[in-house]
């Protein structure tokens, strides 16, 4: 049984790496890994590899950055050679990134089957093309795998058979846990000088957080009060890196003396630096999640998730960029401790065995 699994951006890596590691463990399984190269940073995307304990890829499209329709379009042609050539018996493909769909229609179009990791979720935010993504992945793929029972009833309201549908758990905590013992021994805490405890974490990159100055300048007007009290540790992300220096925002940040930027971090070192703090602000999806396991108290800088259990269940508390909710909730962490949150079913580190077990069936009898 031949498989590609399609990796477009570092969010899929974290993804994509418990599937090929358990994988391997079948030695009735050839597992192809496909890097399309919508990001890729050389430098960055090297430690991840190396913090997942991942091969380097075996195919490299190199389509690189551009706008939706062109990245999509290029994908889709240089992902149509592998295909015809490799002739797999399916495709996995994980997350929302325009690799996604791209390699999902790609492969569907030549009647191969595709597994979606990661189905069903949404935000019901047609503005983002992550949920564009989402929903035409899903409605294309023949394996629908689903982290929670929110994307279950997703899928079933959108008319997928029950059939295609399969609860397995999540695959970004299958890493989470496979690597915390190896991110404790990161010394990124003592390097950047800090305690546990007593700082907070930011990661910011959202068109809709970065992009509008006003959006930007409300979030950094929250930050400023924040820091008075904690310090919050910011990876900056390129996108924000840029609008930064285009909202002319640079002497703001260096104003605040406990807004403390640092360049992006691999996957331990982020893993350690989240572990440990107070609590963390982000518009990622996938920092949600982990923070729910973490239980670590999560504030999310978008109106809206994909990611609902995060909330009904974990550690997760929707702001938006509403300057004074962010600094009210941020207080109340502070000063009571903020939500507990319980870790949500089948979040148990074992999805990745579950996905294959239910491919290699199924596929089996095609």
């Amino acid at each position: 049984m031949k498989i590609i699994n399609v990796t477009g951006a570092r969010p899929n890596m974290m993804k994509v790496a418990p599937l090929m590691k358990e994988m391997r463990r079948h030695k009735e399984i050839t597992s192809i890994l496909l890097h399309t190269g919508q990001h890729y940073d050389e430098k960055m995307s090297k430690v991840f590899f190396s913090d997942l304990s991942m091969p380097e890829p075996d195919i490299y499209l190199g389509v690189g950055s551009g706008s939706h329709a062109g990245q999509t379009a290029k994908v889709m042609v240089e992902f149509e050679k592998v295909l015809l050539s490799e002739k797999p018996d399916v495709v996995v493909v994980v997350g929302d990134v325009n690799s996604t769909m791209a390699c999902s229609l790609t492969a569907v179009k030549l009647h191969i089957p595709v597994a979606h990791v990661e189905a069903g979720l949404r935000s019901f935010d047609r503005t983002m093309p992550e949920e564009i993504n989402r929903i035409v992945t899903d409605s294309v793929s023949d394996y629908l795998f689903t982290t929670s029972e929110d994307a279950n009833l997703n899928l079933k309201k959108e008319g997928i058979p029950a059939e295609k549908i399969f609860f397995v758990g999540n695959v970004m905590i299958d890493t989470l846990l496979r690597h915390m013992e190896k991110a404790e021994g990161s010394d990124v805490v003592q390097r950047l000088g800090l305690k546990e405890r007593e700082y907070s974490v930011l990661t910011l990159h959202r068109p809709s957080n970065v992009d509008g100055k006003e959006n930007f300048e409300g979030i950094l007007d929250a930050l400023r009060h924040i820091q008075k009290r904690i310090k919050i540790i910011f990876p900056v992300h390129p996108r924000t890196f840029k609008m930064i220096k285009e909202h002319a925002f640079s002497d703001t940040i260096k104003e605040m003396m406990n807004l403390i930027i640092v360049d992006p971090m691999g996957y331990l070192d982020f893993l350690k630096l989240m572990s440990n703090a107070c609590f963390v602000l982000t518009d990622s999806g996938g920092i949600q999640e982990e923070t729910t396991i973490l239980k670590i108290p999560c504030l999310t800088l978008r109106e809206n998730t994909e990611r609902p259990v995060t909330v009904t269940e974990g550690t997760n508390i929707i702001v938006g960029n509403d300057r004074d909710k962010i600094v009210k909730e941020a207080e109340n962490i502070l000063d009571n401790g903020g939500k507990a949150g319980r870790v949500p079913k089948l979040w148990d580190g074992r999805a990745a065995e579950r996905i294959v077990e239910i491919i290699k069936k199924n596929i089996g009898r095609r």
